[in-house]
């Protein structure tokens, strides 16, 4: 067991009043989710038209290989959590494991901007996709390592007496992660756009480095619960922890195609909107920026699902969190098949324009309205399926596996960008392109949320929650 240098609170305090270090966790959130989104929301339009090779010529991905390659990180980001829970309830503490890890997201992150540097010390080092390859592995394990502890510490500082902030809280947390991603996807395209890569992936790089001393000043307002050591595994694998996996397992994986269909907001989607007539509000968006209405309405939909929708519904039949997320379900379907009737419209385009024998610049694409739409729907769905499966592990993980069982939550992000990559990957021709192409794309994976949400209904009808909190105590800090 990890040993202290100073002394903590190691329980909650027996009151009713929000737990004094929230604003740092939250504000470090902010921060973070800046700096990952930021980074995220260019990846695709980096990999295929901005990447160089050592001698400074022109290295571009093609769109298929793109895609794998954001899915498979994306994949890596959200596996690293099983490691980083174990690590953090067996060994060091959820607050050492998350000071660390941010360490190590940091060097991601220069990493990254290291791309942009003269051609001599390119030479003399790795090539650019040398310097994203280290990146992306780095920001993979820091930012993976720390996913599970952050929402689990987040749940550390209540107990009994003030368990009924946690879902205010939870929708705050949810709140400071939209908040940073709104503002990094509209400012990091414009800086790759205006002042390159290196500028472009240091400024997330930078607010990271905020995040991690926002972290580290509330290190004395936190409850830091101890580590288990040795007898971790025992207890998390021992009957109950078994129990309570074995019941979440099925959710999870359902879950997974949820996640599947959602990340692609950053790879297909991106592309797609490549193709569409993006001038909104007077201005020429950028095709990465369209992603920034998600953050957006995150924000807005947080408290108008919390005070409005939710107590309406909830008059007329029981809101439980997992009729939530089968709800959420059914409205991915409904999201991903606006986009693929969009894409519809762009395929017909694409062929009117062969037969004609005219180029792009004469085309009429389909308005970059039809994907916002796409983003209001799927949004609505992130509500209901994200935040409430956030709340819903920590609430179902006994104490000792608080992390353990976040993990595997995010686990089922990372499952389902795996079979987004899978798919391209098993698809791809002797050139490098999918061979599902189109709205082809865009259908298949409707499908498999509809099979997704039908299986999910017994699972709704069966499962019997059992809610588990941490102890509290009326002392002031104890050493641990």
């Amino acid at each position: 067991m990890a040993t202290p240098t100073a002394s903590y609170r190691t329980h909650p305090t027996a009151t009713a009043a929000m737990p004094p270090g929230i604003p740092f966790i939250v504000g470090n959130e902010a921060a973070e989710r800046f700096s990952f989104y930021g980074m995220k929301s260019i990846l695709v339009v980096f990999m295929t038209q901005h990447l160089l090779s050592a001698a400074g010529q022109p290295a571009g991905m093609t769109e298929t290989e793109a895609r794998e390659w954001m899915h498979l990180f994306v994949a890596s980001a959200y596996f690293f959590p099983v490691i980083g829970g174990i690590v953090a309830d067996a060994f060091l503490g959820k607050y050492l494991t998350i000071l660390l890890l941010s360490i190590v997201y940091c060097a991601g992150h220069l990493c990254l901007a290291l791309m942009d540097m003269p051609q001599p010390f390119l030479a003399a080092t790795l090539e650019p996709r040398g310097w994203l390859l280290a990146g992306l592995a780095l920001i993979a394990v820091g930012s993976g390592g720390i996913k599970p502890c952050v929402s689990a510490h987040v749940g550390d500082q209540f107990g009994h007496s003030n368990r009924h902030l946690l879902e205010r809280v939870f929708g705050w947390f949810y709140f400071a992660i939209n908040f940073g991603s709104f503002f990094s996807t509209l400012l990091t395209p414009w800086l790759l756009e205006h002042h390159g890569p290196g500028w472009a992936f240091g400024v997330p790089g930078i607010l990271m480095a905020i995040a991690t001393l926002v972290f580290w000043l509330g290190r004395h307002r936190f409850v830091h619960v101890p580590p288990r050591g040795g007898g971790y595994f025992a207890e998390t694998f021992g009957s109950e922890g078994l129990r309570a996996v074995g019941k979440l397992v099925p959710l999870y994986l359902l879950v997974a195609v949820f996640w599947s269909l959602y990340d692609q907001t950053g790879g297909a989607w991106v592309q797609q909107a490549q193709q569409m007539n993006r001038r909104f509000l007077g201005i020429d968006w950028l095709e990465s920026q369209i992603q920034a209405i998600n953050p957006l309405l995150v924000l807005l939909f947080i408290p108008l699902f919390g005070s409005l929708i939710y107590p309406a519904v909830g008059r007329v039949v029981d809101l439980t969190p997992l009729r939530k997320i089968f709800i959420g379900f059914a409205l991915t379907i409904a999201a991903f098949a606006i986009s693929a009737w969009a894409q519809q419209q762009i395929d017909a385009e694409s062929l009117r324009l062969a037969a004609a024998g005219l180029g792009p610049e004469a085309a009429r694409w389909p308005s970059v309205l039809w994907q916002l739409a796409a983003y209001v729907v799927i949004t609505a769905a992130e509500v209901l399926v994200s935040i409430t499966c956030l709340e819903f592990s920590y609430t179902q993980a006994p104490p000792q596996m608080k992390s353990f069982v976040m993990s595997l939550y995010l686990l089922s992000v990372s499952l389902g960008n795996l079979f987004t990559a899978f798919v391209n990957i098993m698809t791809r021709d002797a050139t490098g392109n999918s061979t599902l192409t189109g709205a082809s794309y865009y259908w298949f994976f409707t499908g498999c949320m509809a099979v997704a949400t039908l299986l999910l209904v017994p699972v709704v009808l069966l499962y019997r929650p059992r809610e588990y909190f941490q102890s509290e105590s009326e002392g002031g800090p104890q050493t641990h």
